[in-house]
């Protein structure tokens, strides 16, 4: 039981690690060509993966299968992921990484027998809950992230006219101080200062 427990630790932690390299890709971005290519590459990995796990045979043969399984819807999400720049996708491409540990982690079970397989099914479900749970809290804050952003730059741009028009009346105030050309020219250089026509 102890070997399993270590089992599931290892691949949650090995999921956890490679999402915190999709992470640091949030800002990069993928063309439409190279996610088609790397979904390509995906599928054509899976088939040499597959063709791999045609040497074993029963539970070692299932692993292999979920993991190559696994590897290719992995790597189309976070192709996906890239093209699409969304916290939804990056959510997504989580997620697709904690099914996969998840599907393993079960595959791994199956070796076991009895409660220690019983126990081991509900550590893995247990782990895919946390990830699947940590993703959509991720998704969820980076959204709020970005809506403040935008509320805040909306603010900022706000606060930035009202300033601006402040100053505008006050120019004009000054101008009203003049009469003839000069008003004309103060007032001519007043709206061209602060944008206004």
């Amino acid at each position: 039981m102890m070997n399993t427990s270590r089992l599931l630790m290892a691949l949650f932690a090995a999921a956890g690690l490679c999402m915190a390299g999709g992470v640091s890709a949030q800002t990069q971005t993928m063309s439409k060509e190279a996610r088609d290519a790397a979904i390509k590459h995906a599928e054509a990995q899976y088939k040499l993966d597959k063709a791999t796990c045609d040497a074993l045979s029963g539970n070692a043969k299932d692993v292999c299968v979920e993991e190559a399984k696994g590897k290719e819807q992995v790597a189309k999400a976070e192709a996906d992921a890239a093209f699409e720049n969304t916290s939804k996708a990056r959510e997504n491409a989580r997620t697709a990484r904690a099914d996969s540990a998840y599907e393993v982690a079960k595959e791994r079970c199956d070796d076991l027998a009895g409660n220690a397989k019983d126990v081991c099914l509900k550590e893995a479900q247990a782990a895919h809950v946390k990830s699947t749970a940590d993703a959509k809290v991720d998704r969820v804050a980076s959204d709020a992230r970005r809506d403040q952003v935008e509320k805040t730059t909306a603010a900022q741009r706000e606060a930035a006219e009202d300033k601006r028009d402040a100053d505008y009346r006050v120019a004009i105030e000054k101008c009203d101080a003049l009469a003839g050309a000069a008003k004309d020219g103060c007032v001519r250089d007043a709206k061209a200062r602060y944008g206004k026509s």
